[in-house]
């Protein structure tokens, strides 16, 4: 997938926002930039730079506090789960879940608190479809289906909830 097409499929859902952009320098990182745009009630967190491998670009999306401006440690995570992507034979596939063995939020090495989320689920993107992978954080324990996990349908990640 193309930078443009992503660009094109956010800037649909959310016409009226201004998203913030990031960019990482060539070689130094698995993604080569990444944007979120302000949603209602969530920050919603895009990756450029999987799709010209993969045909697919992950996707996060953070419960939002009253911070004006986006947290950074989801760019860290984007980028993490690119760097696993990179080094798989094939391209990673809605259902597929990963322990990251830590907190998501990369605590206390970044911006993002400590919270009980250690494993990301990926699930289609609910708005944006089959090319965007979602990262769902949740416990191992609803991970490994010994408790449940809140019925949310855009899936947003509160790292505060536990």
């Amino acid at each position: 997938m193309m930078w443009d097409a992503v660009t094109e499929a956010l800037g649909r859902l959310y016409p009226q926002s201004q998203p913030w952009h990031v960019s990482f320098p060539p070689g130094g990182a698995d993604l080569r930039a990444g944007s979120v745009y302000p949603a209602d009630g969530h920050w919603h967190y895009v990756s450029y730079g999987l799709g010209s491998r993969w045909g697919v670009e992950l996707t996060f999306r953070l419960r939002r506090g009253s911070e004006v401006q986006p947290p950074q440690w989801p760019f860290v995570l984007l980028n993490r789960v690119a760097g696993y992507a990179n080094g798989l034979p094939e391209r990673l596939e809605e259902g597929q879940w990963m322990d990251v063995r830590g907190p998501i939020t990369g605590f206390p090495h970044t911006d993002g608190a400590d919270t009980g989320l250690t494993v990301l689920i990926l699930a289609v993107d609910p708005q944006l479809g089959e090319r965007f992978l979602q990262l769902v954080g949740v416990t191992a324990a609803e991970a490994n289906g010994d408790a449940d996990i809140d019925d949310d349908p855009l899936l947003v990640t509160d790292p505060s909830r536990v």
